[in-house]
């Protein structure tokens, strides 16, 4: 019987690999989930030798176990031992591709490199001299396009070639001597606890400090301190973390090998997204062009265009066509009072002016999916980690963000690409600071009633959220919980080009959906209940809705909210109720405001109703509290699954109501002063001093350093 050759495919996402992989096994494949993890498996094999067994590994950026894809890769490699590596390369971004081809030659697996998408990397006006590039690798580098099917034929032949035992391979790159005098000590300490082939991919782990590498290992306390003091020394030779240092040795031997085997189109002519990213990422313009975007973005969807419908919906359909076409048929089939308050009042108000905010909605999802597919989205997180990585926090952190303008569950969730366990707990308590879609219509509903003729208060919303987690990370980043520095943050830019409008209308209708359901389920449910307790008693009375049970409970804790401007009983169930789904906050005020129009003045909208209970200022600080506090029931959740831990989802909750407090305080006490004229008092003397307080912990100093356990021995 033929002895099989297992093959393992691996590369970037978008490099092809799948791709070729689909090409080269045809039909003969197989499609499951890997063991313990949700990340599909996929394996087949050769259609011209089916001796020939090609596992196509998920699409990784590196070696480094930090997201479920990365796992599963590396514990293939190390532990399944194929006889061969098939690194598939996109050859229109080299640089990028090449840094796991680094990790992947210190295997020790023999490997074979095949540079992708030649056919485009020619139309670029770039030459890869492939035989340079297996010069300096030292590895054979074959070019093809697998969409052109160019190149596979030799692919085809190098892959059925030398079927038997599985064999090893010393081909890695050489880093600067300080570091490899360093390298080859740590392996001569180790090599008597892990396998030979695998020595210098163990060297290198140890030297960065990975803690998963460490546990995979029963090194002695004793050489763990031995291998310390070379780390340290050697950081202090070459000036910088043993982190960081790899990372640049790779980059930099990435460099001349390019350098030796390119000629690159943008070395003799900028390509067109090179001359805007010139502009977009600019060291000074980029966050001033992001402000503008965000603006015209937001003015498009709150104060225009989307407000158009959102007045027709708030005031024709929601406000006069079914109301009175719902009442005509219930005087007609004489429903009862009780059951008629509920429709009108609860049903009807509180799932209508949820539903009233759908037109802005969907023009900001519009907006949003079109600079998310053009790829400016991406140079965002990229400016973004620039900004955020002077105030100790990286790039990563801001990508669960950016999927949390969405909805706070998946941006939470999104938390765990991020390797560092103290990044990865700042961002998911910081996360949700950012305005999901379910807090949109807030934003619509404060901007509506006390500011209509102001273009500002919809995007300062989202710019205090991401000053809420900025300023956050630089107070956590100096305390114990959270100290260390930030974990380095590797992206591939895509070129721009031109939205695809049918992806942008399919995922605007997505998310549209998401909303309505969510309105015509948590939402309705909700309303009906807040119905009942704004009808009735606590002897089951139906009364008028200041004596009902809603506003006993609403006035037994509206003091809590007093000093920030809006202590009456509706606002604070309103925010209360917002705890289940943030739309409830609009809901709510659609049942309570909207049951008082109702009797009095019919066909208008509930706005004004709300704009007299509280001042522009109240109302703002209003929209900041219930911007910044605890998420809802479900992102709470999300929270309690990744935290796994009650202590610190208690410790999030409390950071965000906390802050929120606290802003909306100062912003309420000290805004009186300036903006209404009142007299300076005991609130805002509170609260200059909670402004000097925060001003302290910014300018501070860490009061830790960065420590690194091993084995529960901490060393400084």
């Amino acid at each position: 019987m033929e002895t099989e050759k297992h093959i393992a495919l691996v590369g970037n996402p978008n490099s092809g690999k799948t791709s070729l992989f689909n090409e080269l096994t045809g039909a003969n494949q197989s499609v499951g989930n890997w063991p313990g993890v949700t990340v599909e498996r996929k394996s087949g094999r050769l259609k011209e030798d089916s001796h020939v067994v090609l596992q196509d590994l998920p699409g990784i950026y590196s070696l480094s176990p930090y997201t479920p894809e990365e796992v599963v890769a590396r514990d293939y490699l190390l532990q399944e031992h194929p006889h061969q590596l098939l690194n598939i390369v996109d050859g229109t971004n080299l640089e990028r591709n090449l840094y796991l081809t680094t990790q992947l030659l210190e295997t020790g697996i023999p490997m074979m490199v095949s540079v992708n998408m030649m056919d485009v990397v020619k139309k670029e006006g770039t030459i890869i001299n492939c035989e340079k590039l297996a010069y300096g690798l030292g590895v054979p580098v074959y070019p093809i396009s697998v969409v052109k099917k160019l190149g596979l034929k030799k692919i085809k032949e190098e892959l059925s070639h030398e079927r038997g035992a599985i064999t090893t391979s010393d081909n890695y790159p050489l880093y600067d001597d300080r570091l490899e005098v360093a390298l080859e000590e740590i392996s001569q300490l180790i090599n008597k606890y892990v396998p030979a082939h695998q020595l210098r991919w163990f060297s290198i782990k140890f030297f960065e400090r990975d803690v998963k590498v460490l546990e995979m290992t029963t090194i002695t306390e004793e050489i763990h301190k031995e291998i310390e003091e070379i780390i340290q020394m050697t950081e202090k030779i070459m000036g910088d973390d043993s982190e960081s240092i790899i990372i640049n040795e790779r980059y930099d031997f990435i460099a001349q090998l390019v350098a030796l085997s390119t000629i690159k189109s943008k070395d003799l002519h900028l390509t067109a997204s090179d001359k805007i990213d010139r502009i977009v990422t600019n060291k000074w313009l980029s966050l001033p062009i992001f402000a503008g975007i965000m603006w015209a973005v937001y003015y498009l969807s709150i104060q225009t265009v989307g407000t158009m419908g959102t007045d027709w919906v708030n005031d024709v359909l929601f406000g006069e066509m079914i109301p009175n076409q719902v009442t005509h048929y219930l005087e007609l089939w004489q429903i009862a009072p009780w059951l008629q308050s509920l429709i009108l009042d609860g049903i009807i108000a509180g799932v209508g002016a949820v539903l009233g905010f759908l037109p802005q909605l969907i023009v900001l999802f519009l907006c949003l999916s079109i600079l998310e597919d053009c790829g400016y989205m991406a140079r965002i997180a990229f400016v973004m980690d620039r900004f955020f990585r002077k105030f100790g926090l990286s790039g990563k952190s801001f990508i669960p963000m950016l999927i949390a303008t969405g909805c706070g569950v998946p941006g939470v969730m999104a938390s765990r690409t991020i390797e560092n366990e103290k990044d990865r707990r700042m961002t998911i308590m910081t996360t949700t600071f950012m305005p999901c879609s379910a807090k949109l219509p807030i934003i619509g509903l404060i901007a509506g009633a006390f500011f209509p003729k102001s273009s500002w208060v919809a995007p300062s919303a989202y710019f205090v959220g991401i000053g809420a987690i900025v300023l956050s990370g630089i107070i956590l980043k100096k305390t114990k919980l959270f100290g260390g520095k930030a974990a380095p943050f590797i992206m591939e830019m895509p070129s721009y080009h031109l939205p695809r409008l049918k992806n942008s209308v399919r995922q605007t209708f997505d998310r549209s959906s998401a909303f309505v359901k969510k309105a015509g389920t948590i939402i309705f449910a909700s309303s009906v209940i807040i119905w009942f307790l704004m009808a009735f008693n606590f002897k089951l009375e139906m009364v008028d809705a200041d004596k009902s049970m809603l506003a006993f409970i609403g006035r037994s804790v509206a003091f809590i909210f007093a000093p920030l401007g809006w202590g009456n009983w509706q606002t604070t169930i309103a925010t209360v109720t917002g705890l289940i789904a943030k739309e409830n906050v609009v809901g709510t005020f659609g049942i309570l405001y909207g049951h008082q129009e109702l009797v009095s003045e019919v066909g208008q909208e509930y706005w004004p109703l709300l704009s007299a209970s509280l001042t522009p200022l109240a109302g703002y600080s209003f929209l900041i509290f219930n911007l910044l506090c605890a998420p809802c029931f479900a992102a709470i959740g999300a929270i309690r699954r990744e935290m796994n831990d009650w202590k610190w989802t208690t410790l999030a909750i409390s950071y965000q109501c906390g802050l929120a407090y606290i802003v909306s305080f100062v912003i309420y006490q000290l805004g009186s002063v300036v903006i209404e004229g009142a007299p300076f008092g005991f609130g805002q003397l509170l609260a200059s001093l909670c402004v000097l307080g925060f001003l302290g912990m910014l300018v501070m100093k860490p009061r830790v350093k960065r420590n690194l356990v091993v084995e529960g021995i901490e060393i400084l």
